[in-house]
C-alpha cells in the first residue's frame, strides 16, 4: 500500500494520528498523547472523520482480481493492533456506532493474528457491556489446554518459565529444522545467557475479562492447580523461616537475647513499661540487613493490631529517633502487610498505630507504606480511607506534595481518586509544573473516569480552588477533559470553567 497516497484520503490532524500509529509497539500512547494535544487546541475536536475515512470502501487485488475492503484493512498489522489499542484507551469518549462499525469493517477481512483478533473482540465486549464468545481463536484454545496440562504436575520445574521455554523449544523445532553451522560455539553459550536472562527480565500481563468457556477451562483445573498452590505455598514459608534461621545466626548474642522479650510483649499483649522501651533499644544497634532479620525473626507482620499501639508509643520514646532505614523496615514489616490486606475499615487501632509513627517518621511512612500501597494498585476504599487520614492529618506540606508526584505516576483507581480529593482540599503548594502534569494526566484519564462522581467532584475542586494555578494551556487541557464527563455536574463543571479569568 503507498502510504503518501493513502494519507491524501485524511484531513490534516488525521494525518498526524496516522503517522503516530504507522510504526512501533508504543506508538499508541503516542497516537493518545497526539489526540489530547489536539482536543486541548480545539475542544470540540471529534475523531468522526478519522474513523469514517478508516471506514471507506478502497479498490485493491485479492487473488488476481479487483475487489473492495475497507480502507482500514490495507493497513498493515502492526497499524491495526496499535489503533485497536488506541480506541482502547479513549472509547468511552467516542461514538459507539462508529467504533462498532469500524471493528465489523475490520472483521471483513481474514483476521489471522490472535493478538488482532483477541483485540477486536475485546473492545467489542468493553462497547456492547457483554462478554459473549471467547477471546481465544481455535488455536489458542489449544495452547491453553496445553498448559494446563503442563501444570497438573505440581513438581514441574520453572513453573511458567518453564512452559514458555517448552513451547518456544517445539516452535524452533518446527519453524527452524536447519540451524546455522557458522556459530561458534561460545557465541552460542552467550546467547543463551541473554535469552534467558531477558526471560527472567520481562513479564507480559493480559488483562481481560474471562468468557464463560475461559472460566470453564480454567475451573476443571482450579481444584488440582489449588492443591499444588497450598503446597507451594506453604514449601515457600518454610524457606523464608529457614532463611531468616540462617540470617539470625549471624545477629550478636545480646541481639537474639532481646527477640523473645519483645515476642513475649507482643505475644501476650501485657502492658507495656520502661524495660519493654528498654528491649526495644536493640534497633538503635543494627545495621539495615540486621534490621530486616530482627523484624524477621519478630514477625512483625503478624503481631495482632490491639498490641500495636503500645509498640508504637514504646518506639516513639526511644530516644535519639531510628535511623530512616530502620524506621522504614519496621514500617514496611508492622504496616504494609495489614494495610494491603485490608479488606474492610481499619480498626481504630490499626490507624492509630499508622498515625503516630507517620507523625514522627513522615518520609519513612511516606516511602515504606503510602507509596507502596499506591503502585500496588486496585486501592481500596479501606486502603483510601486510612491513606487519606494519614496524608490530611499527619503529613506536612511538603510531604503532602510528595505523596502528590507519587499519584503521578500512578494507575488511578476510585480509591486513588479520593486520595488526590483529600490532597487537593489540603491545598497543595503546586508549582506550574506540578500544575501542568496534573492536567495532562486529568486529561488522560478523563475517558476512563466519564461516569465518576468522584472523578467529577475532584475536577470542581481543581477549578474552584486552584483558579491562581490556571494559564492558557491548563485551561484549553480542562476544556477537553470535560467534555468526556457524563455526570449530573457537567453543567456546573463547565460553568466554573467559563468563570475562570485567565
Amino acid at each position: 500500500m503507498d502510504l503518501k497516497a493513502t494519507l491524501q484520503r485524511f484531513d490534516g490532524r488525521s494525518r498526524l494520528l496516522v503517522h503516530s500509529l504507522h510504526s512501533g509497539a508504543a506508538w499508541a500512547s503516542n497516537a493518545q498523547t497526539v489526540f489530547n494535544k489536539q482536543r486541548r487546541s480545539d475542544p470540540d475536536f471529534t475523531l468522526n472523520p478519522f474513523l469514517e475515512t478508516l471506514c471507506q470502501q478502497e479498490a485493491c487485488v485479492h487473488e488476481d482480481s479487483l475487489v473492495l475492503k475497507p480502507l482500514v484493512c490495507l493497513f498493515s498489522e502492526g497499524f491495526k493492533r496499535n489503533l485497536l489499542c488506541f480506541l482502547h484507551l479513549i472509547h468511552p469518549g467516542l461514538p459507539k456506532d462508529h467504533v462498532l462499525h469500524l471493528l465489523q469493517c475490520l472483521t471483513q477481512d481474514d483476521v489471522e493474528n490472535q493478538w488482532t483478533c483477541a483485540l477486536i473482540k475485546q473492545l467489542q465486549r468493553d462497547i456492547e457491556g457483554t462478554r459473549k464468545g471467547t477471546l481465544l481463536t481455535s488455536d489458542g484454545t489449544g495452547k491453553l489446554k496445553s498448559l494446563c496440562e503442563r501444570f497438573r504436575n505440581a513438581n514441574a520445574k520453572g513453573k511458567w518459565a518453564y512452559c514458555f521455554e517448552a513451547l518456544e523449544a517445539e516452535d524452533k523445532e518446527t519453524n527452524m529444522p536447519v540451524l546455522s553451522q557458522k556459530k561458534r560455539k561460545s557465541d552460542n553459550m552467550d546467547h543463551d545467557g541473554d535469552a534467558q536472562e531477558d526471560h527472567q527480565s520481562k513479564r507480559v500481563k493480559i488483562d481481560f475479562c474471562p468468557s464463560e468457556e475461559e472460566e470453564r477451562l480454567t475451573e476443571e483445573e482450579e481444584p488440582k492447580m489449588r492443591t499444588s498452590q497450598l503446597q507451594q505455598s506453604a514449601a515457600s514459608v518454610s524457606q523464608a523461616r529457614s532463611d531468616v534461621l540462617g540470617s539470625s545466626k549471624n545477629l550478636p548474642d545480646h541481639m537474639k537475647a532481646a527477640v523473645p522479650v519483645i515476642k513475649e510483649l507482643l505475644d501476650t499483649e501485657s502492658a507495656w513499661d520502661e524495660s519493654s522501651v528498654s528491649a526495644l533499644k536493640v534497633f538503635h544497634e543494627c545495621d539495615p540487613n540486621e534490621v530486616e532479620v530482627l523484624c524477621s525473626m519478630l514477625c512483625l507482620s503478624e503481631a495482632s493490631e490491639q498490641s500495636l499501639p503500645q509498640l508504637c508509643s514504646c518506639l516513639l520514646d526511644l530516644s535519639p529517633d531510628l535511623s530512616h532505614s530502620t524506621a522504614s523496615a519496621v514500617i514496611t514489616h508492622l504496616l504494609l502487610p495489614k494495610i494491603l490486606s485490608l479488606a474492610e475499615p481499619a480498626s481504630r487501632c490499626l490507624v492509630t498505630a499508622a498515625m503516630s509513627l507517620c507523625t514522627r517518621y513522615p518520609r519513612p511512612t511516606c516511602q515504606a507504606l503510602i507509596e507502596p500501597v499506591l503502585r500496588k494498585g486496585q486501592t481500596g476504599s479501606a486502603q483510601a480511607e486510612v491513606l487519606c487520614r494519614l496524608v490530611v492529618d499527619c503529613l506536612e506540606p511538603h510531604h503532602r506534595l510528595l505523596v502528590f508526584r507519587t499519584i503521578l505516576g500512578v494507575s488511578w483507581d476510585e480509591g486513588v481518586l479520593s486520595v488526590i480529593h483529600a490532597l487537593l482540599d489540603s491545598k497543595l503548594e503546586l508549582s506550574e509544573e506540578d500544575f501542568s502534569l496534573f492536567t495532562d494526566q486529568l486529561c488522560s484519564q478523563s475517558p476512563h473516569f466519564s461516569k465518576s462522581m468522584k472523578f467529577a467532584k475532584m475536577l470542581l475542586s481543581v477549578l474552584t480552588k486552584y483558579q491562581s494555578h490556571m494559564n492558557p494551556a491548563c485551561h484549553h487541557t480542562l476544556s477537553s477533559c470535560l467534555s468526556f464527563n457524563e455526570t449530573f455536574l457537567k453543567k456546573s463543571l463547565q460553568a466554573a470553567l467559563k468563570r475562570i479569568s485567565l
